[in-house]
């Protein structure tokens, strides 16, 4: 009795597995960086190199300026998003982000707490007078903001770099939320 049940939840997962793919149902995602130095970026990188075969029927990258030259900021379910915010033009492209996912990841140390960018935001009023020709320069806002600071966050992954096993559950979440299917 145990063996066909078994037996039968196995043809389930196998038929909605075949389904998903044959039906082509992809979680959307975009991957987008602000000041920072990148290095979650490059763990994702890697994670997809060792992901490729399971993940390249389960996600749709819609967005990722590290991969792509054309991009699609629309229609996207999941929005990854690390660095901090540093400039009023990076603040309104992370708003049009946020209208334009379902949900919105933080990723890594400097989209969570602004570190170490915010430093700045920690400054005398000498220091700050010692880099106020960089910060007009390149525009900068008085502050360094979080990502949380500007939109709402739906989760969060700490770490510089991020931690892997996070990002993966939460990962996972989503595809499930979204029901393309278990990415492990």
């Amino acid at each position: 009795m145990l063996y066909r049940a078994s037996r039968k939840i196995t043809k389930l997962y196998s038929f909605i597995y075949w389904y998903l793919i044959v039906t082509g149902k992809k979680l959307k995602i975009g991957w987008f960086s602000f000041t920072c130095c990148e290095d979650s970026t490059m763990v994702w990188i890697e994670l997809m190199n060792e992901n490729f075969f399971k993940w390249k029927d389960l996600l749709d990258i819609r967005h990722a300026r590290v991969l792509r030259k054309i991009n699609k900021l629309e229609n996207i379910d999941v929005a990854f998003v690390e660095g901090a915010i540093t400039t009023e033009s990076d603040a309104r492209k992370l708003r049009s982000i946020r209208k334009n996912s379902k949900k919105l990841v933080a990723i890594g140390s400097c989209a969570i707490n602004g570190m170490p960018a915010a430093q700045r935001n920690l400054f005398d009023e000498e220091q700050k007078k010692e880099i106020e020709f960089l910060v007009e320069r390149f525009k900068q806002t008085d502050k360094v903001r979080t990502v949380k600071d500007i939109v709402s966050i739906d989760d969060e992954v700490l770490g510089c770099p991020m931690e892997e096993d996070v990002f993966l559950k939460i990962l996972d979440k989503y595809l499930n939320e979204f029901g393309v299917i278990n990415a492990h």
